[in-house]
């Protein structure tokens, strides 16, 4: 007896997709998301406030965007397109109409109780695997944070709580205080 065969998507398909249904596409497989709840958009938009301001402050060259926003880790990879909660980009010709190709330098996620293990498993390796300096998650149920820096072709963790002030590794002198995040 045969076994099924999955069927394998592409960017086409991911861009193909209706506009109202949220998507990311991992090694040519469709990962669907639910709508992010109250708490996670607090939390993602005061974030996605405090870098802005922070680049803006600095006149950065950095752009920072929050979710949605497409990302395709593998500039010839045309099977995995990510949407993370906030990307800082810092090289401008990694930009496109459609998002970024290629690493952003700092990615933050918000963990939702139904991806969870996809952010801190299956996306944890592609961002590595990717070369993105720096990846957050944020887990809203356990008020814990954990910031990820890439030294040496691996990913060293540092794990925070909601009461902690955390650098920002991507920069000398930008510290986000959570203790200041009102949930």
């Amino acid at each position: 007896m045969a076994l099924a065969q999955l069927q394998t998507y592409t960017e086409e398909d991911y861009y193909n997709m209706p506009e109202d249904v949220r998507a990311e596409l991992i090694d040519g497989q469709f990962y669907y998301m639910a709508s992010p709840s109250r708490t996670h958009q607090r939390i993602l938009g005061w974030l996605y406030a405090t870098i802005y301001n922070y680049i803006q402050s600095k006149q950065g060259s950095c752009e920072v965007y929050p979710a949605p926003f497409a990302v395709k880790l593998f500039e010839s990879d045309c099977s995995t397109i990510v949407e993370p909660d906030i990307s800082v980009i810092c090289d401008p010709g990694k930009l496109t109409d459609k998002g970024c190709t290629g690493a952003p330098d700092w990615i933050v996620e918000i963990i939702s109780p139904s991806t969870a293990s996809h952010d801190y498993v299956r996306k944890l390796k592609l961002y590595l695997d990717a070369g993105v300096k720096e990846y957050w998650i944020v887990d809203p149920s356990k008020k814990t944070i954990y910031a990820y820096h890439l030294e040496e072709a691996k990913f060293e963790v540092t794990s925070y709580t909601f009461r902690d002030k955390i650098k920002a590794n991507l920069y000398d002198d930008l510290w986000i205080d959570f203790g200041e995040l009102r949930l």
